[in-house]
């Protein structure tokens, strides 16, 4: 038996003991799944190198049989890229004016729910938090999916300031815009051109965390439709954002067409190049 177990069985109080192993359960269930999506993904490498089932079920000590139904069953492996165990959907709480409560933007929460769902779609604990109105926010801690842009954040406009190619920038007087320091151009939203149109712009993007421990995925649009966009963009093309870049760090803009009723997007696609921070465009 694991210590783990030995451990819990040991405890003399039985609530703490039910809590403790409904714990421990949760764990080792989603332990499971990631090593089922580890071993799905491994399979599919190999397999992308040449190698036959045949081969690979030889050298794994399995039957050929077993490996194609690996391949082809289980969690897919594109879920990695959100990463293992827990995820946090973060997204922002915005100060309701003349009322002392906080608030949400609509547009937010739909973000905030369709990345929850993708992420459940593929097997991964989901929960929810906010950055704080005042900003506050911790990005020391894993599984971290944060949908703010850098005005609402201190913590988040430093970790923007963290990527080699895109900066967000504002001049006086004009609105926000993303520049691509590798090309010089310089995006808006369609919506703050002149004329405007229903489109926007949405950042997406592999960050340090700044403890240097880890790494946070990261969206925000110049405008909520922005971000709304990114994630229905993920919905349609994460398993090709998968095979480019991996669980390396990132950063994407995407091109929103919305609906001006409802903010619903229409179209989305790459407004640039996908860069991997290693140096190399994917």
């Amino acid at each position: 038996m694991s210590s783990e177990y030995e451990r819990i069985a040991a405890i003399e109080d039985p609530f703490a003991l039910l809590r403790a192993a409904t714990e421990r359960l949760g764990e080792a269930q989603q332990e499971v799944t990631d090593l089922a999506r580890l071993r799905r993904r491994t399979i599919q490498e190999l397999h992308a190198q040449g190698l036959s089932y045949a081969q690979i079920a030889a050298q794994a000590g399995l039957s050929r049989g077993r490996i194609h139904q690996i391949r082809h069953t289980g969690p897919a492996p594109e879920g990695a890229f959100f990463g293992s165990g827990t995820v946090t959907v973060i997204t922002p709480l915005r100060p309701e004016p003349g009322k002392p409560r906080a608030a949400v933007s609509l547009d937010d929460v739909n973000t905030g729910k369709r990345l929850e769902d993708l992420a459940r779609s593929y097997d991964l604990t989901v929960r929810d938090d906010h950055v704080g109105v005042d900003g506050s926010v911790d990005l020391n801690r894993p599984g971290l999916v944060v949908v703010c842009g850098p005005r609402m954040s201190e913590a988040m406009r430093d970790t923007y300031a963290q990527d080699p190619v895109f900066r967000w920038e504002r001049e006086e007087g004009r609105p926000w815009c993303l520049r691509d320091t590798r090309t010089g151009e310089v995006h808006f939203a369609g919506s703050d051109e002149t004329p405007p149109s229903p489109s926007d712009l949405g950042y997406l993007g592999r960050l340090p965390r700044p403890d240097g421990a880890g790494s946070l995925l990261a969206i925000a649009g110049i405008h909520p439709a922005g971000s709304l966009g990114v994630a229905h963009w993920l919905t349609t093309d994460i398993a090709t954002l998968w095979g480019q870049v991996g669980d390396g760090r990132f950063s994407v803009l995407i091109r929103t067409e919305y609906d001006p009723d409802t903010n619903e997007p229409v179209k989305t696609e790459m407004a640039t190049p996908l860069y991997r921070h290693d140096g190399d465009t994917a």
